[in-house]
């Protein structure tokens, strides 16, 4: 990942408390070849992404297809993630989106936009979008609607 990237995600992560901590994962990609496709390589990171997860935790897959929140709600699902006692764990597909396999997995299926966005942006919008809620829930005056 560029700096730019590493460090944007660094500096929303160490803002958050320890009770929202955020933990990154990073899978592999699969391996695209000839004899081995996209679909192939979408299952491969797939079962990579799913062996990585927490156990009992709440799996939200990000999908194009998926609902759409805005800030405030994504404010009230944190609240509520909170206090479940449960992790979150955040799948965020590769080039060829998330498998199936990770899709059926899913709690929810969130979408950040309807558009297309490279995974570091993604990391980074990700980790800020959840610092935002949090000071929503917090109080702080870092979000103004």
């Amino acid at each position: 990942m560029p700096a730019w990237v590493v460090d944007a995600y660094r500096e929303y992560a160490k803002r958050l408390p320890r009770e929202c901590a955020l933990h990154l994962v990073e899978i592999p990609l699969g391996k695209r070849r000839k004899s081995h496709g996209s679909a192939q390589a979408a299952e491969e990171e797939g079962r990579h992404l799913l062996a990585s997860l927490p156990k009992d935790c709440t799996v939200i897959a990000l999908d194009v297809l998926g609902n759409s929140w805005s800030t405030e709600a994504l404010a009230v699902r944190l609240q509520d993630w909170l206090g479940s006692g449960r992790d979150v764990a955040l799948l965020v597909g590769g080039p060829d989106g998330l498998s199936a396999a990770c899709l059926a997995r899913a709690d929810l299926k969130w979408s950040l936009s309807a558009l297309t966005y490279p995974h570091s942006l993604v990391r980074v919008v990700l980790a800020e979008q959840l610092y935002r809620a949090w000071t929503i829930t917090a109080g702080h005056p870092y979000h103004r609607s």
